[in-house]
C-alpha cells in the first residue's frame, strides 16, 4: 500500500504563488500542460479556460502536441509511429527551455495527465527538470504501471516490472520517497473509477486475470496525494474537481470561481492533423500522430443549435499548410458550430461543437476514417467525449433519443466515444447530450464519403 500524505505548501511557494488578485503578471510562473498517450493539447482546454478564468494570463499557459504520442510496446525497441520514454522526455525537456526564453520565468509548473505523468516524473528526475520545475501536478498518472503480470509486455512503460518504472520509483531520501526532491507534487486520483488502476485486466483486454495494481496506484510516497470521488481517468486531469484541486496546491486558496468567465470577442485557432506515420498516406495506418495534415480544406458553419441545419454561407475557410494551424477565425461565443474536414484518404468529417465561451490556440481538429464495419449503415454518427468517458451509472446522457449509447457498457468508465449506425438515406438531426451538455448535427451520406461527430467540450 502506497503511504499517501497530505503537504502543505510551504513559505516559499505560497510567496511565489498566492494572493492572486496582486499578483503581476510576470509573478504567475508559466504553467506547461502535458496530454497523454495518444493524446493531444486540446485536452487541456477547457482547464485553460479555468486557469484564465479566475486570474492566470493566457501568455502564461502552455499546452503542446508531442509528435507521435502513443508509447511503444516494448520501450526499449524502436516502433515505427510511437515514441519512448527517452524521446517524450526530449520533447518536453526542449519545450520547457522555450517557455522559459519566451517568459524570463526561471522555473514552470508542469501539469500532467496519465502517460503526460511519465514522462514529467522522468524529465524532473533525469533530464534535469528538477532546477527548472517547482510544482508538478499528476492527474490518472499510472505511477505503479496498469499491470504487474509476469511475462505480459514487461517492458512497457506502463508496466510496473520496467526498468522504466523501476528506476522512477527507486526510494529517494531518508524517507524513500518516491518523488524527486525540491518539487512539490501533488497526484490526483480516482477513488476506484480510473480504467487504468484497476485490480481486474478488464480495460487491458484481459478480463479476469489480476492486474497486480491497485486503485491507489496513481499515489506517489512523498506526494501530497488526493482522492477525487467517482471521476474517471481523464477526469482525474480535466474536470472542474481536478481543476479546484490543482488551483488551491498551486495558490494556497480556493478559485474564486469554478465557472468558465465569457469573453465578448472570441478567436479560435489549433492544429488539424491526421492520422498514421504519414499524415497524407493511409497505408501508413490509423493512430493518432499529430501530425499536420497538410492540403486538408477546412470550412466553417454557424448552425442551428436544435436541429444542427447550416445557416448561411461558410463562416470560415482555409486550407491547411505545413503548421497545421487551422484559424485564426473570430467566433461568435453564442453560436454552435460545424467544422467541415475534407482530406483524400479521409471521410468528409463534419465535427459539430457546443459554443466556445472563450478563445483558444488549441482547437485541435482531426478526421475520421469509415471502417468496414460501417458499410452496412446509411450514415454515421459519433458521439465522443474528449476529456472524460461515458459511465452509464453515473452520467445522465442520450444519442438520438436513446439512454444506452452503442458499445458503451453498462458499467464502469472506460469509452469516450459512441458510434450510431443510422440506417435511413433521408438527411435527418441526430442529438447528443451528456450532463447538461446539448449538441445537435445533421446526419450525413456515408456511401458518398461522409462521417458526423458530436464532439462534447465538457
Amino acid at each position: 500500500m502506497t503511504q499517501r500524505r497530505t503537504l502543505l505548501l510551504g513559505a516559499p511557494a505560497l510567496l511565489a504563488l498566492t494572493a492572486c488578485s496582486t499578483m503581476t503578471p510576470t509573478s504567475y510562473p508559466p504553467i506547461v500542460f502535458v496530454h497523454g498517450n495518444g493524446d493531444s493539447a486540446a485536452l487541456w482546454q477547457t482547464t485553460v479556460w479555468r486557469f484564465e478564468s479566475n486570474g492566470w494570463p493566457r501568455e502564461r499557459l502552455f499546452a503542446f502536441d508531442q509528435p507521435m504520442p502513443l508509447a511503444r510496446d516494448d520501450d526499449t525497441v524502436a516502433q515505427p509511429g510511437r515514441s519512448s520514454t527517452a524521446e517524450s522526455m526530449a520533447f518536453l525537456a526542449e519545450r520547457v527551455d522555450a517557455v522559459l526564453r519566451q517568459t524570463g520565468a526561471t522555473q514552470v509548473v508542469l501539469i500532467g495527465n496519465s502517460r503526460g505523468g511519465n514522462t514529467i516524473r522522468n524529465y524532473v528526475q533525469n533530464g534535469g527538470g528538477a532546477a527548472k520545475v517547482s510544482h508538478v501536478v499528476l492527474g490518472g498518472n499510472p505511477a505503479h504501471g496498469i499491470w504487474n503480470i509476469p511475462g505480459y509486455l514487461e517492458q512497457n512503460e506502463f508496466s510496473a516490472r520496467s526498468s522504466f518504472l523501476t528506476q522512477l520509483n527507486a526510494p529517494k531520501g531518508a524517507n524513500g520517497d518516491e518523488v524527486t526532491p525540491g518539487v512539490r507534487w501533488l497526484t490526483l486520483r480516482s477513488d476506484n473509477n480510473d480504467k487504468y488502476a484497476q485490480p481486474d485486466g478488464v480495460w487491458i483486454g484481459r478480463p479476469g486475470t489480476p492486474t497486480g495494481i491497485g486503485f491507489d496506484g496513481p499515489a506517489l510516497r512523498g506526494a501530497r496525494n488526493v482522492v477525487l470521488p467517482r471521476v474517471d481517468h481523464r477526469e482525474t486531469s480535466f474536470s472542474p474537481a481536478a481543476f479546484a484541486a490543482t488551483w488551491e496546491f498551486l495558490t494556497g486558496s480556493a478559485p474564486r470561481s469554478m465557472a468558465i468567465a465569457a469573453e465578448s470577442s472570441v478567436r479560435l485557432d489549433g492544429r488539424l492533423t491526421g492520422l498514421g506515420l504519414v499524415s497524407t498516406d493511409p497505408a501508413s495506418g490509423n493512430f493518432a500522430s499529430n501530425q499536420p495534415l497538410v492540403g486538408a480544406q477546412l470550412a466553417v458553419y454557424a448552425v442551428d443549435p436544435a436541429t444542427g441545419a447550416r445557416i448561411g454561407a461558410p463562416a470560415w475557410r482555409k486550407t491547411i499548410g505545413p503548421d497545421g494551424r487551422w484559424g485564426p477565425f473570430a467566433a461568435d461565443p453564442r453560436l454552435f458550430y460545424e467544422f467541415e474536414i475534407t482530406a483524400p484518404g479521409y471521410a468528409t468529417t463534419h465535427v459539430y461543437r457546443s459554443p466556445f465561451p472563450r478563445s483558444s490556440e488549441i482547437v485541435n481538429l482531426r478526421p475520421e476514417r469509415l471502417l468496414p464495419a460501417d458499410r452496412d449503415a446509411k450514415a454515421i454518427v459519433v458521439f465522443t467525449r474528449p476529456r472524460g468517458y461515458f459511465d452509464a451509472q453515473r452520467d445522465t446522457m442520450r444519442l438520438d433519443g436513446q439512454a444506452q449509447l452503442p458499445g458503451v457498457p453498462p458499467r464502469g468508465s472506460g469509452v469516450a466515444s459512441a458510434r450510431l449506425k443510422v440506417g435511413t438515406d433521408a438527411q435527418r438531426s441526430v442529438v447528443g447530450e451528456f450532463n447538461g451538455e446539448r449538441i445537435a448535427g445533421l446526419t450525413w451520406p456515408a456511401a458518398q464519403g461522409h462521417l458526423s461527430v458530436l464532439e462534447l467540450s465538457y
